[in-house]
């Protein structure tokens, strides 16, 4: 794995942005002679097989029993 200074980066920075894209190969960035860093190449998530959108209309309530409750009751007889 290639390494390369901080420093030197900052010069080249676009330049090592295309050479990691094309080569695939990630780099190193040291400040120090210490690694803080680390450019990969970016990778695309996959899609995921989702059910979101496929509602296409809702009708009623999903969970109701049809039944008033009593508290309904209560509140539209006042």
């Amino acid at each position: 794995m290639q390494t390369i200074a901080a420093g030197r980066f900052k010069n080249v920075c676009l330049k090592l942005l295309d050479e990691v894209a094309a080569t695939r190969t990630p780099l190193i960035i040291t400040k120090r002679g210490k690694p803080v860093a680390q450019l990969v190449p970016y990778v695309a998530p996959e899609p995921v097989a989702s059910l979101a959108g496929s509602v296409l209309r809702e009708t009623g309530d999903p969970c109701g029993t049809g039944e008033r409750w009593d508290a309904e009751r209560d509140a539209s007889d006042s």
